[in-house]
């Protein structure tokens, strides 16, 4: 007997409950140390919910912290997409450029987010290591 809202009995591959039950699940398992676990799940929500900015922000947090770099940019990208005035989503979607070697790229959506949170020590941060990187390599 199907159970109505249960993704599952209209999807056998799928996890058990509904969108809102992955989010939960997954944000779970980001704080618990399982980013990879919780990105696989997340992917399913997104998926379901594309429109969502927070289940799309965990789906970044957790491709980050699993090292899915290009993963987490694309996300994070269209976050910002969605929402310029989202100051984290600059910060993850610059983050995730430079780990994935764009430290060139990096620097654009770091100096956007120190723009608008010049507070946060973390965005000031990051932007300076990339402008030192990038002067670094200038000067070889």
């Amino acid at each position: 007997m199907a159970h109505e809202g249960n993704v599952h009995d209209e999807n056998p591959g799928a996890p058990l409950g509904g969108v809102y039950d992955w989010y939960q699940r997954g944000v779970r398992l980001l704080k618990e140390g399982s980013p990879a676990a919780a990105a696989a799940l997340l992917e399913r929500a997104a998926a379901a919910e594309p429109e969502s900015r927070s289940i799309l922000e965990a789906l970044a947090r957790a491709q980050f912290n699993s090292r899915q770099y290009a993963e987490a940019a694309a996300s994070f990208r269209q976050i910002v997409d969605a929402n310029p005035a989202e100051d984290y989503a600059y910060f993850g979607l610059g983050l995730a450029l430079w780990r994935t070697g764009d430290v060139e790229g990096a620097q654009e959506p770091l100096a956007i987010a120190v723009a608008m949170r010049p507070d946060e020590r973390h965005y000031v941060s990051a932007l300076k290591s990339v402008r030192a990187t990038l002067r670094a390599r200038r000067e070889m």
